[in-house]
């Protein structure tokens, strides 16, 4: 088992559907009350790719993309053309804090919050665009003394933060999928036209 990484196309990506997922147990009592407990740490994306193919060109570039990551074999790399950047279109050093320096570590982990004041959400990202990441410590961008792991997100300093010095970053991202078929059931629809309803994909978590 391997990851490739190469990004599913992108013309079909932003017309694809899906979204996260969460894995909740919610029991019911005899009273009418519930009791809920969330089995899963963090969110699971799942999307259908089907709904991006538009012509025969289109399904014959998935056909290939499928056949060379061999079905469910090996992941790659997925554009959510909702949720790709830890702010805005254009990455700031300081959209999403990642940390707190004390002096000693060195290592911080890209993570994008989502959610407010209740309970936010971190989400570790683990598939950065390479260079699109920003770094800034106590609101200065740096524009050295660092660097970062594309195939896991960690962002490591030559010279750790000092103590209290908040660590923040921006940047593009991509979501690490897999197929969740070993089967494409594809239509010709007309003579420039194919589909394929169903294309299912999940996120391989870290």
């Amino acid at each position: 088992m391997t990851f490739h990484p190469i990004r599913f196309p992108l013309d079909i990506s932003l017309g694809a559907r899906g979204g996260p997922e969460r894995k909740t147990d919610v029991i019911t009592l005899a009273s009418g009350r519930e009791q809920r407990n969330g089995r899963w740490q963090h969110s699971r994306r799942r999307y259908n790719a089907g709904y991006g193919v538009k012509s025969r060109a289109d399904m014959a570039a998935v056909l290939a993309f499928f056949e060379e990551r061999r079905g469910r074999l090996h992941g790659f790399l997925w554009r959510d053309g909702l949720d790709f950047s830890s702010g805005g279109a254009v990455p700031d050093a300081l959209d999403q804090e990642i940390g707190t320096g004390d002096g000693a570590r060195t290592t911080f982990q890209l993570s994008k919050r989502y959610g407010a004041g209740f309970d936010p959400y971190l989400r570790p990202i683990t598939r950065p665009v390479v260079g699109s990441v920003k770094v800034a410590v106590a609101g200065v961008e740096l524009g050295s003394g660092w660097a970062v792991d594309l195939a896991t997100g960690v962002v490591t300093f030559s010279v750790a933060p000092g103590d209290g010095a908040d660590v923040t970053a921006g940047f593009l991202f991509d979501v690490p999928v897999r197929f969740d078929t070993d089967r494409l059931d594809v239509e010709l629809t007309s003579f420039d036209g194919a589909e394929a309803p169903s294309i299912p994909l999940v996120e391989i978590l870290p």
